[in-house]
C-alpha cells in the first residue's frame, strides 16, 4: 500500500509541471486544434527507468517548457490505458513524437538524462 501512495505523489507530482493527457484520441484532437505535436510516452507502473526519467528528465525547467511550447503531453501506462496497437510495446519507456494524424515523426526508447532528451528533441525538429 505505502508503494501505491508513493507512486500516486509522484503522478500528482509529475502531472503538476506537466499538463499529460492519457487520452489518445482526446490528445490528436487538442494537437489539430493547437497546431502542435504530440509526444507520446509510454510507461509501466513497476518500470524503475521510467520512474527514473519521470523525477530527474522530466522534473528539469528547460524540459518541461520545450514539451509545453511545442508537443500535446500523452502519458500512456501500457497496462492501464487505451492505446492503438501500431505503440503496443514491452519495453518501456517508450518515447513517441507523432502528429495530430497519429503518424509517427520520431521514437526512441528507454531512459535519457536532460541532456541527451534535449538531443533527441533536436532530431526531432530536424524531421519536421
Amino acid at each position: 500500500m505505502k508503494y501505491l501512495w508513493i507512486v500516486f505523489a509522484l503522478v500528482a507530482a509529475l502531472s503538476a509541471d506537466l499538463d499529460w493527457s492519457n487520452d489518445y484520441n482526446k490528445a490528436l484532437s487538442q494537437a489539430s486544434k493547437e497546431k502542435k505535436d504530440v509526444y507520446l510516452l509510454i510507461t509501466s507502473e513497476n518500470c524503475r527507468w521510467c520512474r527514473k526519467f519521470e523525477n530527474t528528465t522530466l522534473q528539469d525547467e528547460e524540459t518541461i517548457e520545450r514539451l509545453k511550447l511545442k508537443y500535446i503531453l500523452l502519458h500512456i501506462d501500457r497496462d492501464k490505458d487505451y492505446l492503438p496497437g501500431k505503440f503496443k510495446s514491452k519495453r518501456v519507456p517508450r518515447h513517441y513524437f507523432i502528429t495530430s494524424k497519429g503518424e509517427v515523426i520520431y521514437s526512441f526508447l528507454g531512459y535519457w538524462d536532460k541532456e541527451d532528451f534535449a538531443s533527441f528533441l533536436l532530431d526531432v525538429d530536424k524531421k519536421r
